[in-house]
């Protein structure tokens, strides 16, 4: 009896080791996919306002002309539609120059999410 306690000792120890460390880097590996996600929507966009000479619509066009295989999901909020657009200063020229993540808090690095 006093081994098998000794052992959920250790084993309790261990996980209180392992724990935090895992929960860190899941978010560690969330805001690295999110900066992915930004860099290939920002490309994409990129793309299309040079093969055509407007920016896109919204971000579906940009899959619908298979400029994107999809829309990416936001992997903060875990959702596709939370992307804030940010137009071009003349309306003429299309409806999305930049995209941002829609997430609220702050990354590890202490910068906010909407501001990269």
């Amino acid at each position: 009896m006093i081994e098998l306690l000794v052992v959920m000792a250790i084993i309790a120890l261990l996980l209180t080791l392992a724990i935090p460390r895992y929960f860190g880097s899941l978010e560690r590996s969330k805001e690295a996919v999110l900066r992915e996600d930004l860099f290939q929507l920002r490309d994409a966009i990129g793309k299309y306002y040079g093969d055509k000479g407007k920016y896109p619509e919204s971000l579906e066009a940009l899959a619908s002309e298979k400029y994107l295989r999809k829309v990416p999901v936001d992997p903060i909020t875990e959702s596709a539609t939370t992307w804030v657009i940010v137009g071009p200063e003349d309306p003429q020229k299309g409806g999305v120059y930049d995209v941002k993540s829609g997430a609220q808090g702050k990354a590890s690095d202490g910068s906010t999410y909407g501001d990269w």
